[in-house]
């Protein structure tokens, strides 16, 4: 009898018991979904002003392209020489690439920001200022290494922010910021140095770098911590730097990533940036205000496919992306070797964006997704390295080949770089993040 009454008080208890299980289940959900909130909401917060900051410097940046060759020019030198002040610039960000990444771990990604936007302002005002061309190499070097901290510490920050789910469409979002403020730069920087000479857009990027290291250091969080949460090893007991390297040095399809960067690099360096506005100047007899606005208008062109090739990204892999473009990209620089009128060269500039645009944030990602756990400023650096290593040879390289064979052999050089390297991309490369 005992027995029987106390089979309601249990079943009573298990019910409790239960009840308790399940809501504190939920509370527990609730708990994880509010902290999944508030990281979403700090990931597109620090996205957010990250895409202002890189709109504004690179803004600046892009303003100063349409006139630096022309700019270095009136100097007297020769072609390569003219590709030397595009190269120092590279050399500079490749000099800078690794010390940033170690920078940003120890000062932290919001003051390595600020920092490079210092060193921007006062590099090129040196260069508005500059008297000789020894001068104004220098001036150049140490612009270059303000922009090498900004944008290795940024593809740092996204790394930080990003999981692999989104980080296609977040990349696409701040690369698409990026390549669009380069190219839409040339537009009023072509309207600067049209109406106020030469020197002009080094003046506006020395305000764009001011303001760029001001919005650093109020604006953007710090994300320094939230890589450090994600390492598998204990403060000071992770691999040393030279440990990092050679584990990353193993991965083929890294290596084959960082490739990638280099000749892209080459080609928009030296292709791009230094020969495509000789050849319209000298060939079509553009002004510089006309090939701004074709290269602004490729820019544009490029913005309305980005957050698409983000999606691809995200959806469909990393590699599915990449080797296409590279060869796109290869098409695009045919296009402006054999341009026979200014709207061939708008064709060309077209193309141009829209590859550069569906490739800015797949290899970024791709970069992104071979970090090890915790050690994204190493892993982003060296990618960032190996695309300013292209900074530094590409404008050198082609311009001692234009100086040779003529400015059309070098673009046709760089069409078949960057048709190869997609090609071997296709074939060698895993394919590093499978949805699902």
């Amino acid at each position: 009898m005992c027995w029987l009454v106390s089979l309601p008080q249990l079943a009573a208890t298990a019910h409790h018991a239960a009840l308790d299980f399940y809501v504190r289940d939920f509370c527990i959900g609730i708990s994880t979904l509010a902290g999944r909130t508030r990281y979403m909401s700090l990931e597109r917060r620090i996205l957010l002003w990250m895409c202002v900051l890189t709109a504004v410097n690179q803004l600046g940046f892009g303003g100063v392209m349409p006139s630096l060759p022309l700019y270095a020019a009136s100097f007297g030198v020769s072609a390569s020489a003219i590709g030397l002040s595009v190269g120092i610039y590279g050399l500079a960000r490749f000099c800078v690439a690794a010390p940033a990444g170690q920078i940003s771990d120890r000062m932290g990604r919001r003051k390595a920001l600020a920092l490079g936007g210092a060193i921007t302002a006062a590099g090129n005002l040196w260069s508005a200022l500059a008297v000789t061309y020894p001068e104004f190499i220098l001036a150049r070097f140490v612009a270059g290494a303000g922009a090498g901290l900004i944008v290795t510490t940024g593809q740092i920050v996204l790394a930080d922010i990003t999981t692999p789910e989104r980080r296609g469409r977040m990349m696409a979002i701040y690369q698409g910021t990026f390549i669009f403020a380069v190219g839409i730069g040339p537009l009023p920087g072509g309207f600067l140095a049209a109406h106020f000479g030469l020197t002009a857009p080094f003046w506006a990027y020395t305000v764009a770098g001011a303001i760029s290291g001001v919005l650093a250091w109020f604006a953007v969080g710090e994300t320094r911590d939230i890589a450090r949460a994600k390492r598998v090893h204990a403060p000071g007991e992770g691999p040393s730097y030279w440990m990092q390297l050679r584990q990353l040095r193993r991965q083929v399809g890294y290596m084959l990533v960082c490739l990638v960067a280099l000749i892209n690099a080459v080609a928009r360096t030296g292709g791009l940036f230094s020969l495509v506005p000789l050849i319209a100047h000298t060939r079509l007899g553009l002004s510089v205000t006309t090939i701004g606005f074709g290269l602004a208008a490729g820019s544009v062109a490029g913005l309305v496919a980005t957050y698409p090739a983000g999606m691809l990204v995200d959806y469909f892999g990393r590699k599915v992306v990449i080797w296409p473009a590279s060869i796109i990209a290869g098409v695009s620089m045919l296009l402006f070797c054999f341009a026979a009128s200014a709207s061939w060269f708008l064709v060309a500039c077209l193309v141009w964006g829209v590859a550069i645009a569906i490739g800015g944030a797949a290899p970024a990602a791709y970069a992104a997704d071979s970090a090890p756990p915790g050690l994204n400023a190493t892993t982003m650096s060296m990618y960032r390295m190996a695309g300013d290593a292209g900074y530094v040879a590409g404008p050198i390289l082609l311009g001692m080949l234009a100086d040779w064979q003529g400015a059309e052999a070098a673009l046709v050089v760089s069409a078949l770089l960057l048709g190869g390297v997609g090609l071997l991309f296709a074939i060698v490369a895993p394919e590093s993040y499978r949805r699902g």
